[in-house]
């Protein structure tokens, strides 16, 4: 298993059950500050419950997350809503407000969360919306009149406005066309090289091994609430473990 000093998450014999179901099963292990991890499995392997636990969303049965530093179990609630500025999601669908153009969804966590004024925030949306390959014309439209790729485009956008020191990305990929897959991957790339000299961090949730093989730094394999395989994403397809390769041939 792979192991990093300092790492960005440190997750410690982490278990987590509902009534007679164990989801997570003392699960440890790191995920390395600066690098995009994705974490690979099949449906109902723990993935998004690994996330919620990430984001202090849930709270482990057993075990301990360690979040840039801070324990998160030793957070109170208006401290955990706080450090939670320190992440940047992007949903599955893009999740953004449907009645809000593109700038003004950009623009959402800016009004929340800082005290810059209009001027600013607006001229800090327009920036983010050009950083991620967003054409002025579409700055004023609302999600329903955006392709599918232009919304996450806008999502991610708003995901980084705050400048994150972690990047979560959950399934960012599903129900795009392969031409926008291929773009929205290049994105996320792009966007953590952007943003290395500050090591943000990204973690993506995943069951497209293609990608995650081409954008990935490391990968980590969940089954039945463990990590079952963790490697460099350059070693990841020949791992001799058999789970892996059955869902890497698929």
């Amino acid at each position: 298993m792979l192991t990093f000093n300092n790492p960005a998450i440190r997750i410690e014999n982490l278990t987590k059950t509902f009534g007679d179901h164990t989801v997570l099963n003392n699960l440890s292990f790191d995920i390395p500050k600066g690098k995009i991890t994705t974490i690979l499995g099949f449906s109902g392997a723990g993935k998004s419950t690994l996330l919620k636990h990430i984001l202090g969303l849930i709270q482990p049965s057993s075990g301990r997350i360690t979040v840039l530093d801070r324990n998160l179990a030793a957070l109170k609630d208006v401290e955990l809503r706080e450090f939670r500025q320190s992440f940047g999601m992007l949903f599955q669908y893009a999740a953004l407000f449907d009645s809000l153009d593109a700038i003004e969804n950009v623009a959402f966590p800016l009004r929340e969360f800082t005290k810059l004024s209009n001027d600013e925030v607006l001229s800090r949306c327009r920036n983010l919306l050009e950083s991620v390959g967003l054409e002025p014309i579409s700055f004023h439209k609302i999600p329903s009149e955006l392709s599918g790729g232009m919304r996450k485009r806008v999502g991610l956008a708003r995901a980084l406005s705050l400048e994150p020191d972690i990047m979560l990305y959950d399934e960012p990929t599903t129900g795009l066309d392969p031409i926008t897959t291929h773009m929205v991957d290049n994105l996320i790339r792009s966007t953590s090289e952007k943003h290395n000299k500050r090591e943000m961090t990204s973690v993506i949730i995943s069951h497209d091994v293609k990608a995650t093989l081409r954008i990935s730094d490391f990968v980590a394999f969940l089954d039945r609430g463990n990590i079952v395989e963790y490697l460099p994403a350059s070693e990841f397809a020949q791992s001799k473990n058999e789970l892996v390769q059955e869902f890497v041939n698929l």
